[in-house]
């Protein structure tokens, strides 16, 4: 593959690769500071991207967002400062206005999903690990997807209801995303224009062929696709878009349906000042809130996805944090603050540091209040309701920490709904219709011996790599 590259444009700068790193702070704030998100010619900031990881995150067509993996490992794709609230496109406001009166827009929500009912709890993880931007198998053992997934959602399943049945039951996640649906269509309707919204799950009702087939059946005419997901990641919003190439491909109608879709959007204004204001409020619970440590919790993906696979996680995640403190901090706040990951599974590496050995570190350090922060989450679900709100704060009371708080996810936040809403009319006149290609996959089709076979070679499969984790990265 061709090597990686890009290219920053500034007034009288001409940014290198080589002094990127040491820019992109100094940019971001720029550019957030000047809130640039809307069309305007004048404005100074500018920048454009070259990659395999498409980087344009607000106005991003199909075929600008190519999937391939691994792509080179220093590539700086993903590091997109703020065109997320930049948009340069040659109609001006007033023609844009008018064409989006014009057509039926459709807004399409993409996140996860979650088992409603424990007896979903099996067939959700099946899901999950059937998909192959979960578990990256080697080429040559890609026939085990399934059986894999299979396997280990059975071995999993009994672990994980515990943790669903001390939440309720089920995940809350389709309700709230139903909820935030609703008032984006409504924030969308204040501001003129008129959309259908539609939510898409990846791994539960309703699934993202569901709302497809519905958005059909709608007519829509221009379709802007909007990840949950602040930052990008080849598991979430890749996986999610990697789905709906392929089913718009195929299909002779939609894929000359125009569509837009927002990669991420965790550097606009309004989000960062959503989570800002949550976090303000939170400290004032504490009765020295100076004194509280600010800990962020952002998901975690496993160390190969960003080292091998060019995932921008990693460097979208600092960056988000960055852009959260300095809001903080022109606001009187400046509370030390850490990042950590969560939620690791299996014997790979993943993202450190961990929260849980960062919890004990910091207990073990003296620290007394801690503000726990679900970074990477825009809606309460299993990973803040059950292993943040009771794992981490146990493990953090019995190391040492005598204070615990924790800033509740964005859900329906005005603010942040609002600028969701934004960022959907910003987009709408990039979207383009995507050009119909070749799926040269194709899905094997499994006789019953055949299907048996795979089970077993699945299963040593997988007990290899439990007992013998270091194989993972020879095979």
């Amino acid at each position: 593959m061709e090597a990686t590259t890009s290219s920053y444009a500034l007034p009288g700068v001409n940014i290198s690769n080589s002094n990127i790193s040491k820019l992109r702070h100094d940019v971001s704030v720029v550019c957030f500071q000047r809130g640039l998100r809307v069309p305007d010619r004048n404005r100074t900031c500018e920048i454009t991207c070259q990659s395999s990881w498409s980087s344009d995150t607000t106005g991003s067509t199909f075929q600008d967002l190519q999937l391939r993996m691994p792509i080179q490992k220093k590539s700086l794709a993903g590091k997109t400062f703020c065109n997320a609230g930049v948009w340069t496109h040659p109609m001006n406001a007033t023609e844009s206005h008018s064409h989006i009166e014009e057509d039926k827009v459709g807004v399409l929500l993409l996140n996860l999903g979650g088992p409603e009912t424990l007896n979903d709890v099996q067939p959700f993880l099946y899901n999950l690990f059937a998909d192959p931007d979960i578990i990256r198998l080697p080429r040559l053992f890609r026939f085990l997807q399934q059986p894999l997934a299979q396997l280990i959602s059975v071995l999993r399943a009994p672990k994980s209801k515990e943790g669903y049945a001390s939440i309720g039951g089920g995940s809350p996640l389709r309700k709230i995303t139903d909820e935030q649906a609703d008032a984006l269509r409504m924030a969308l309707e204040a501001k003129k224009v008129p959309a259908n919204v539609y939510v898409a799950m990846r791994y539960w009702h309703p699934f993202t062929e569901e709302a497809v087939q519905q958005i059909k059946r709608d007519r829509i005419t221009k379709l802007v696709v909007l990840p949950l997901y602040p930052q990008f990641s080849i598991s979430t919003t890749g996986s999610s878009i990697r789905l709906l190439q392929t089913l718009f491909r195929e299909d002779k109608i939609l894929s000359t349906l125009p569509v837009a879709i927002i990669q991420s959007w965790y550097q606009r204004q309004g989000y960062v000042k959503s989570m800002a204001d949550l976090i303000e409020k939170e400290l004032q619970s504490f009765g020295s809130p100076e004194e509280v440590m600010i800990f962020f919790s952002a998901h975690g993906v496993p160390v190969t996805y960003v080292r091998d696979a060019g995932d921008p996680y990693k460097d979208q995640m600092e960056e988000c944090i960055y852009l959260i403190m300095q809001e903080l901090k022109a606001r009187g706040i400046d509370n030390d603050h850490k990042l950590a990951y969560q939620s690791r599974v299996g014997p790979i590496q993943w993202l450190k540091p961990y929260t849980d050995e960062v919890l004990v570190e910091l207990g073990e350090k003296g620290v007394k209040s801690l503000l726990a922060v679900p970074v990477s989450f825009v809606s309460e679900h299993i990973e803040t309701l059950e292993e943040i709100d009771m794992e981490y704060k146990e493990l953090a009371l019995e190391s040492g920490v005598e204070n615990w708080g924790r800033v509740p996810a964005l859900g329906c936040t005005s603010t942040f709904i609002t600028d969701l809403a934004d960022a959907v009319i910003e987009a709408l006149p990039s979207a383009t219709a995507i050009t119909t290609s070749t799926n040269d996959g194709g899905d094997f089709n499994q006789d019953p011996v055949g299907y048996g076979i795979k089970m077993l070679l699945g299963s040593f499969l997988a007990f290899i790599l439990l007992v013998f984790p270091a194989l993972k990265n020879h095979i």
